[in-house]
């Protein structure tokens, strides 16, 4: 009794200073989890349900310049728009060949069989200038359709002589009306989207048409699963989702680092879609965790929002079985959630 007590009292001192210097090291943590805006229940929202038995997918989130929407493209290879509670959703653009019977999926013809031919939209986004809706469609390239909607023109279907085999985001400079996107894999179509993970395929490429020529002008190749991009506020870089990688890539369109790439962040999961937040910095969906397990708390991450250096300011927590592809944030503080599993766009209120 009596050792084991001196014992303690020597060590007192020394637990108390450990104690100090791991408060000390803790406080940033501490003061930045402090300085983050509340975390966003994605659990609790309204479901702008598709209709139809095995209509689902709507991957993208897009409104026109007079805030007319959502716009989203679906698993049978069109783009539809929400309308109201009153009209619902209707078909608002489709591809070159186009066939409803054809393309309406059923039990024994699901819609994985029948996207290499119908189209399988991912990416949108408008040009609010001209009414222009532009299309990243997996397998058809690279596709516009005017206002009003109706057949898609398909714009690009090769870069450098090399096909688009995983069309997959865009977004478009407001100013110039130039467009920007992505192509996932040289390797990999989108139904053999785990593949480009699973092997960790670099072959994707970063790209801009200009809708004054007609150019497709390859920006960087060589990139690990390219996905979701959005330009900046200020119009001097781009932003690039990797989703195999887990990371942001900066890539520099004006000033003295033009054409140079950069790391902007590393995630918490695999990243798909991004759109800005309004406030200079970014919405990015997220697939799921980087560590995420199939049991435990039914909760992971569904999103967070990054500032402009990279920094993540929120995050959105839903339940596991909702895997968004890209959230967009709209007047009022409501975020519309896009999901290829779903067959609902989800609004949830921040």
């Amino acid at each position: 009794m009596g050792i084991s007590t001196g014992k303690k009292l020597h060590l007192t001192p020394a637990i108390s200073w450990l104690a100090v210097l791991l408060l000390l090291l803790l406080l940033p943590c501490i003061s930045g989890a402090a300085a983050e805006a509340k975390a966003i229940d994605g659990s609790r929202s309204q479901h702008l349900t598709l209709g139809g038995k095995l209509l689902r997918g709507p991957e993208s989130v897009a409104f026109d310049g007079r805030g007319g929407g959502p716009y989203s493209g679906v698993s049978d290879g069109r783009v539809l728009k929400w309308n109201g509670k009153a009209r619902g959703w209707s078909t608002y653009a489709y591809s070159p060949g186009y066939n409803a019977k054809a393309c309406t999926a059923s039990r024994l013809r699901p819609a994985e069989l029948t996207e290499s031919k119908c189209g399988r939209p991912l990416g949108l986004r408008f040009h609010y200038g001209s009414g222009n809706l532009y299309i990243a469609d997996a397998y058809k390239g690279l596709m516009r359709v005017g206002p009003g909607g109706g057949e898609a023109t398909v714009l690009a279907t090769q870069a450098n002589g090399v096909p688009l085999r995983f069309t997959n985001g865009v977004d478009v400079d407001q100013v110039t009306g130039e467009v920007f996107f992505t192509d996932s894999s040289m390797n990999y179509p989108r139904s053999q989207h785990e593949r480009v993970t699973a092997t960790g395929d670099s072959t994707g490429r970063l790209m801009k048409y200009d809708p004054r020529t007609n150019n497709v002008t390859v920006l960087q190749d060589g990139i690990t699963y390219p996905n979701g991009l959005a330009i900046s506020a200020d119009r001097t870089h781009l932003v690039v989702a990797l989703t195999g990688p887990c990371k942001l890539l900066r890539f520099w369109i004006k000033g003295p680092k033009a054409g140079t790439s950069e790391l902007l962040a590393d995630l918490p999961g695999y990243p798909d879609n991004m759109r800005p937040d309004g406030r200079g910095g970014f919405w990015v969906a997220l697939h799921r965790e980087k560590t995420e397990l199939p049991f435990g708390p039914d909760s992971h991450l569904l999103a967070v929002r990054v500032g402009a250096d990279g920094q993540i300011l929120q995050v959105m927590k839903g339940p596991k079985s909702v895997r968004p592809t890209e959230v967009v944030e709209r007047k009022g503080g409501k975020l519309y959630m896009g999901s290829v599993e779903l067959p609902y766009v989800a609004v949830v209120s921040a």
